[in-house]
């Protein structure tokens, strides 16, 4: 865990409490406060009712709130993420990286990396996958979103991942190999990601919050 508990309810963002409607600001106002308790049976209640009582539009961002609100211990972020719909699952991967420090919920990465949903594979490879998610694991998410049509732009520090990547370089060249003896086209993200791992472009500079990639292997 990041942070300890705080000890009244969390704010809302000044630009959803605008969005919102009176009846949907009382309840996530409340929500967040019956959160600040802890992760409860109520706040999971909370977590499967914010679409129908902020809108799907915001549903996202109000679950995260209720996440980051309650502090749930990996345990707990396995149990909703599981027992979840793919957008529960989605506000849980998004929290990652507020609410777990270390490795713990890489199974929970791994699993939506395993989907065919393109959201939850862009939820998947945000900041947590690229401090914890291994060298191995990583290179086959960039080419599953290929596959799948995910734009890389939404896969958090692909350039530091990227750079200087041989083996990438190399599973890329044979990927876009294939299509085009399949008659198939390239993705255009593809050239963009290859060259990145190129050795002699200028390094990325280190992410804002010190992140960077972690689990690197040849």
């Amino acid at each position: 865990m990041t942070h300890s508990a705080p000890s009244t309810a969390t704010p809302l963002p000044n630009g959803l409490r605008r969005d919102l409607t009176p009846p949907a600001r009382a309840w996530l106002d409340q929500a967040l406060a019956e959160a600040a308790q802890g992760m409860t049976p109520t706040t999971e209640l909370r977590l499967a009712e914010a679409a129908r009582r902020c809108g799907r539009p915001h549903a996202d961002t109000a679950r995260i709130l209720i996440l980051q609100a309650a502090l749930p211990t990996p345990a707990d972020l396995t149990r909703v993420y599981h027992r979840g719909t793919a957008e529960e699952r989605r506000a849980v991967l998004h929290s990652l990286p507020h609410l777990v420090a270390g490795p713990e919920a890489l199974p929970l990465v791994e699993d939506a990396l395993r989907t065919n949903d393109t959201r939850l594979l862009t939820a998947a490879l945000g900041p947590y996958a690229a401090r914890h998610l291994s060298a191995h694991l990583w290179r086959h998410a960039i080419l599953k979103c290929l596959f799948t049509g995910v734009p890389v732009t939404g896969v958090a520090q692909l350039a530091a991942r990227a750079h200087g990547d041989a083996e990438l370089a190399r599973m890329l060249a044979d990927f876009a190999a294939e299509r085009t003896a399949a008659g198939r086209p390239v993705p255009d993200d593809l050239h963009r990601v290859l060259a990145l791992t190129d050795p002699e472009a200028a390094p990325p500079l280190p992410a804002p919050d010190g992140g960077g990639p972690h689990g690197k292997e040849s």
